[in-house]
């Protein structure tokens, strides 16, 4: 097919825009190609299968502590007929990277934030809707563990890009880190809130009040210590990981946004698998529910205990309902941003977890 692509006549496309499609075919070949041997250098295995599962974060996060408990898990139910090799952040590429190559068949399994999906699965930003989960965490695992419209007409989308939702799970709740505190939509004038370059994101910021600045991820720490920006927003492990705490007063929940992640598999891949097999997989994940949850709660605690040990004095700040509510009703708008990227299929999927969210 990429043959076919290249062969076809200049005459037929603008040959600028041509020359910029092909670099993009021969650009992402040949990521896949650098991928697929890298992976073919790892000594061969002695057993049936080896799944490969590339994850977005470094040995000892989160996503690790997932990714070693279900090679754990997988391993022992089939008596070693599968093994299990984890690849962590940067490896086999970007996120973005690992998710096509779970949807070439290079890798068997990926585990991303939803933030990195979206130029693949648009229809899964949904999750980065403000004040869309509840702010209580079981009942944030219930609804990412077993909703119909995750894992019916939400894995219709992922699967017409060659994907298969396997699960989803949160790490915890988005925090503010500041360096004044914020209470209300008002304290939020002429404040730069660095936020990735997401149009929902941007969205919902300036909704609320902020000045959204886009920043890369390794920049956020010196834009912050230089006041370029006057806050961010992550995950406590994140911001201890990264020291954003050293260089504000306040972190702050505000109860908008989880930092939600999925694991997904290659459609072609899964469809090999033997229903047997495919049981085994899913319901793997369906068990290791509550063991993730353990793993973030602690995770939480342990990084924020460590913030308090190193900076005693920083402003521990959480809105009231009342003040939740102000921010709520000033996000309201930040679904059409949404709806704009995912178009009618997003309102779709919007409106019936919606309806399901209330049902709970």
């Amino acid at each position: 097919m990429l043959w076919l692509v290249l062969r076809c006549p200049p005459t037929l496309v603008n040959h600028a825009k041509w020359e910029e499609t092909r670099m993009a075919l021969n650009l992402k070949h040949l990521k896949t190609t650098a991928a697929a041997a890298l992976l073919s250098l790892a000594p061969a295995a002695v057993f049936a299968e080896d799944w490969k599962f590339a994850i977005e974060e470094i040995p000892g996060s989160i996503m690790d502590a997932y990714a070693q408990e279900f090679k754990k898990r997988i391993e022992a139910a089939t008596d070693g007929d599968v093994t299990v090799t984890v690849y962590p952040m940067g490896t086999l590429g970007t996120p973005t990277e690992t998710v096509e190559q779970a949807a070439d068949g290079v890798i068997q399994l990926t585990n991303v934030s939803i933030g990195n999906l979206g130029t693949i699965v648009p229809e899964s930003q949904v999750f980065l809707l403000p004040y869309l989960l509840p702010s209580d965490p079981a009942a944030v695992s219930r609804i990412l563990s077993s909703s119909e419209t995750i894992y019916g007409a939400l894995n219709a989308d992922f699967q017409k890009r060659g994907l298969e939702v396997m699960t989803m799970y949160s790490e915890g709740p988005q925090v503010w880190t500041t360096n004044r505190e914020i209470r209300t939509p008002e304290d939020f004038e002429n404040f730069k809130m660095r936020v990735m370059v997401s149009p929902i994101l941007l969205e919902t910021y300036k909704n609320m009040g902020a000045s959204p600045t886009p920043l890369p991820f390794g920049e956020v720490f010196g834009a912050l210590q230089l006041g370029a920006v006057d806050g961010q927003v992550n995950p406590i492990p994140t911001i201890e990981e990264m020291k954003f705490y050293e260089v504000t007063s306040h972190l702050i929940w505000a109860g908008e946004q989880e930092l939600v992640t999925t694991v997904v598999a290659g459609s072609d891949w899964f469809a090999t698998l033997s229903p047997e097999r495919q049981q085994l997989l899913r319901g793997t994940m369906a068990d290791m529910t509550g063991y993730i949850d353990g793993v973030v709660s602690g995770f939480n605690q342990q990084r924020l205990d460590s913030i308090k040990d190193a900076k005693p004095d920083i402003g521990l700040v959480v809105l009231s309902e009342d003040e939740r509510a102000a921010f709520r009703a000033r996000s309201g708008g930040t679904a059409a941003a949404y709806v704009e990227t995912a178009g009618a299929r997003g309102q779709e999927l919007l409106d019936a977890l919606q309806a399901e969210l209330a049902g709970n």
